[in-house]
């Protein structure tokens, strides 16, 4: 399917009708877990990469395979462990006997990397020789192998998982890793009714069909039409001012000099304003606004305010110190 708008007012209405139809056809596998769906969607769109943190048995996996499945898209899971080396996921160079010259060549065989959508299962089981195997890939979308760089196949998208009750042998992920991540997303147990209805859906011969709604091109187009969303010098300035209050260094907040040892990168304030801008899309809408900044402050900076001793003690933790900030600016 190859979708030819006009110009870009009608490229924000097709999205915004597919993005509501895509939701509606991951719902016949996926039940609840809105915000979660609505938040890899918004990701996705503006190139960004996923952090979810949920308990086993929540269908991350599940989620991700549907989600590629409905974009027409290639899809591939690794599984993170202890000795998963970075040629495991980036591919190598083997020795074989070329057929015409007799001769031995090497030939590079490529890993699950080369993929659309990439599921990196328990990413903080592996070592962190093995996680920086991402960082190249999750940042420009090439992997170097063998001293050779190879372009990832676009639209590319990591949806990193991981388990927050089973620390036990695991790798922290680096922060200029989790700098990498847009969001850090936490997926929490579905509600009672919501059970009640996987239970019968998983539990019976119900098998869904589910139809594909767009596809790699028509992703590359909206992608770039993100881009292009202006956006008003007001809303690009709180979300500036947001990032700088989480800094220790120059906040001129009590609270966050107290609590907090280092703040969020410029990064965030880039995630911020490009979330704001797929948000107002999916939305129907021209342009976005401060409160689309305001509904991406958790999901961007969890993961990037690090809190000193002094909050750990108290248990105040990333998120605490982001909704202190917001009643305050």
């Amino acid at each position: 399917m190859l979708l030819t708008p006009k110009d870009d007012v009608e490229a924000v209405k097709i999205l915004s009708e597919s993005i509501d139809k895509i939701k509606n056809e991951i719902s016949k596998t996926i039940i609840g877990q809105d915000q979660i769906i609505n938040d890899l969607l918004i990701s996705l769109f503006a190139k960004g990469n996923c952090l979810l943190i949920g308990v086993p048995g929540l269908a991350k996996t599940l989620l991700i395979k549907t989600l590629a499945e409905v974009l027409d898209l290639k899809f591939n899971r690794i599984q993170f462990t202890p000795d998963l080396m970075p040629s495991d996921i980036t591919g190598t160079e083997i020795i074989e006997d070329d057929s015409t010259s007799k001769k031995k060549q090497f030939r590079y065989i490529e890993g699950p990397i080369f993929a659309n959508i990439i599921l990196a299962d328990e990413i903080n089981r592996t070592p962190p020789k093995t996680q920086s195997a991402l960082l190249e890939a999750m940042q420009e979308h090439k992997v170097t192998s063998a001293g050779v760089t190879r372009n990832l196949e676009e639209p590319f998208f990591v949806l990193a998982t991981q388990n927050p009750i089973e620390q036990e042998g695991t790798y922290p992920l680096p922060e200029a890793q989790l700098d990498r991540f847009m969001f850090n997303l936490w997926l929490d147990y579905p509600s009672f009714n919501e059970e009640i209805e996987i239970i019968k859906t998983t539990t019976s011969d119900y098998k869904p069909k589910l139809n594909k709604l767009l596809n790699a091109d028509n992703i590359i187009y909206f992608q770039e039409l993100v881009k292009r969303v202006p956006v008003a010098d007001n809303v690009i300035e709180y979300a500036v001012k947001f990032v700088n209050q989480t800094r220790p260094s120059i906040s001129n907040n009590n609270f966050v000099k107290e609590k907090v040892s280092w703040g969020a990168g410029p990064r965030a304030s880039q995630y911020l304003i490009m979330a704001a801008k797929t948000k107002a899309i999916f939305d129907g809408r021209f342009t976005p606004n401060i409160d689309d900044v305001k509904y991406f402050l958790v999901p961007v900076l969890r993961h990037r305010i690090i809190p000193n001793f002094s909050a750990e003690a108290e248990g105040i933790n990333s998120v605490d110190i982001i909704k202190k900030l917001s009643e305050e600016i």
